[in-house]
């Protein structure tokens, strides 16, 4: 990019670059911590090359720290239509009425009915305009409530990695993808900033810093390009959050607040807008909606063109975001979901 060049924030092709095949991290780097960390000071302009392992020696001292605890459900599975013809399903959320919204991959019709391992069955009810299924889930004919899909899913489904993670998802995967703290199912795709927390590492961060959590079930949404010209016209996805008293009550309070990814960063801006503490979060944060409660955040580099990246883009500008992704590339840092990481402070 000519460092000269202003780039149009509203534009989104101002949010494309190209990346080299072989930077997209196909697997986490072990330990976790061994990541790379690029850190970016806003006040001096500096750009410091690190790793996770001294995460630690770059977090402001009087500031609060904010985890999603959201836990990755085994959310594809097979099965086949009673023509016999083959259907892989994404669950990606639960909607009122034991109905649920699923990607299907594979043509269906209304009231078409599909089996799975496990006596487990479902019925297309609607199709929607943009892709996804309204769909009921059954055993033995039974309505199956969240809960009960979910243990049934884990036990016959595989987690969902990334589209741009060419290979199926392994054993090593069960931990890999998901952070030390996950607790409340209901994700699709983990919340990857948290990824690179080793035990030892998050225990010096809890021994230094006071740490909250919030829960954001991340959906297939986040991975869904912005197709129009002008970032605006872009339909943000909804994804269900709730926040306990006790973080309600940090984030009310005048303390710092470094948010470990952009999931949180959402959840927070949010609820900063809304003073809702749960229901479906639907807020695009860009360079023309900046964050206004978060101060520091912690994130891996993301897709080109995505919501993601527009994000980073709200805390430093279009200019900034790219020229860091421009040096992150030179440098050979390791791309989305178990990529490298950055700090902006």
């Amino acid at each position: 990019m000519n460092q000269n060049k202003q780039l149009d924030p509203l534009k989104t092709a101002s949010y494309d670059y190209n990346l080299p095949e072989e930077l997209i991290a196909t697997y986490p780097a072990h330990p976790a911590d061994s990541a790379k960390l690029l850190v970016y000071n806003r006040a001096t302009q500096n750009i410091t090359h690190t790793t996770f392992k001294s995460l630690l020696q770059y977090i402001p001292e009087t500031c609060e720290i904010f985890f999603n605890d959201t836990k990755v459900i085994k959310a594809r599975i097979f099965g086949k239509k009673e023509t016999g013809g083959k259907i892989e399903l994404l669950f990606n959320k639960p909607l009122p009425n034991n109905q649920y919204l699923v990607y299907m991959r594979g043509k269906v019709l209304v009231g078409n009915i599909i089996t799975f391992d496990e006596g487990l069955s479902i019925e297309v009810l609607k199709l929607e305009e943009d892709g996804t299924r309204i769909v009921k889930f059954f055993k033995e004919k039974k309505e199956l409530d969240f809960l009960t899909l979910v243990e049934i899913l884990n036990t016959i489904g595989h987690l969902p990695l990334p589209p741009y993670i060419k290979r199926e998802d392994q054993k090593s995967d069960d931990t890999d993808y998901q952070t030390l703290f996950a607790k409340n199912y209901g994700a699709v795709a983990a919340p990857t900033a948290s990824l690179h927390f080793t035990p030892e590492l998050l225990k010096d961060l809890k021994n230094r810093h006071h740490t909250n959590y919030l829960t954001l079930h991340v959906g297939a949404g986040t991975f869904k390009p912005v197709e129009s010209d002008d970032i605006l016209d872009h339909p943000m996805h909804s994804e269900f959050y709730d926040i306990p008293q006790n973080s309600q009550e940090i984030l009310q309070s005048d303390k710092k607040v470094l948010a470990v990814g952009t999931t949180v960063t959402r959840t927070i801006e949010f609820y900063n807008d809304t003073k809702k503490s749960n229901g479906e979060a639907n807020l695009f944060l860009n360079p023309l909606n900046k964050p206004k409660r978060v101060d520091y955040l912690l994130t891996n580099f993301h897709l080109p063109k995505s919501t993601l990246i527009m994000l980073v883009a709200s805390f430093v500008g279009i200019n900034k975001t790219m020229e860091i992704y421009e040096e992150a590339i030179r440098e050979n840092y390791r791309f989305f979901s178990y990529g490298d990481g950055m700090l902006i402070l």
